[in-house]
């Protein structure tokens, strides 16, 4: 079971976008995925058409709790998409475990009964706090999404170090994965600038797929819907089936 991380400590990059639409698109080409919302805001919990008011237990419990996490999980409504979701009890956790002893590795223990996955995508918050630390230690490797945007390597090198600290003290085969473009807009000569510039100095880390700015992208959360089923037909659509091909050939072995 692969365990990635879709970090970046940058708001409104595409983190949740990512989960949310790459796990729809990975569970129709029949790999059992699940996402771990470990975003107090419930994003991926919201896309994935997850009532969050009617949860009985969350990625909260599991963390700050007795819960395992094979316990929390719920199935989605999307073909072998499968979810551990958040509620707003999670923004509390960092302040409970501040003391707790071995905090940072509380989430990788709780998953290590976890079976039937072929891939987990964990949803981190847009900051570098213990909620994210832990999703990294459980990780085997970060995919960080990069927006096409003047400040798109801003944080990135905050996040370097960070991964770099945890490799060094509590998980030292975490690894860089990949970054992935999102809401790039061909028609700016700022966005072609900026993946150029990422391309140059992360080289083959860097996704072939590039996700586009796409309206129907936009909207398919307010419907809890991926885009794969909200549009299929949109480019937002296909952008995420490319890369849900690229991801299952580099980090699953999978040709299809």
């Amino acid at each position: 079971m692969l365990v990635m991380a879709v970090a970046n400590q940058k708001g409104g990059v595409g983190k949740t976008t990512c989960c949310v639409n790459l796990s729809a698109e990975l569970g129709r080409m029949g790999i059992r995925t699940l996402v771990v919302d470990a975003d107090p805001q419930g994003n991926s919990s919201s896309g994935l058409g997850i009532d969050r008011s009617a949860l009985e237990c969350s990625v909260y419990d599991v963390i700050a709790g007795n819960l395992s996490a094979s316990e929390a999980v719920v199935a989605t409504a999307w073909e072998n998409v499968f979810l551990l979701p958040a509620t707003l009890d999670l923004a509390g956790a960092e302040v409970e475990l501040a003391g707790a002893m071995s905090r940072e590795s509380r989430l990788r223990r709780k998953m290590t009964d976890l079976k039937g996955f072929d891939i987990v995508l964990i949803d981190c918050p847009p900051s570098l706090g213990l909620l994210t630390v832990n999703a990294l230690v459980a990780s085997d490797g970060i995919l960080v999404p990069v927006q096409c945007e003047y400040f798109a390597l801003e944080g990135l090198g905050q996040l370097l170090r960070t991964m770099d600290l945890v490799r060094s003290y509590l998980r030292e085969d975490l690894s860089l994965s990949g970054l992935v473009m999102t809401m790039f807009d061909g028609r700016t000569r700022l966005s072609r600038e900026v993946m150029e510039e990422v391309r140059r100095q992360f080289g083959d880390l860097v996704l072939e797929t590039v996700i586009p700015r796409n309206v129907k992208l936009s909207e398919a959360p307010s419907h809890g819907r991926p885009i794969g089923y909200y549009d299929p037909q949109s480019a937002g659509a296909e952008a995420f089936r490319d890369l849900a091909r690229e991801v299952s050939q580099k980090w699953l072995g999978r040709k299809l």
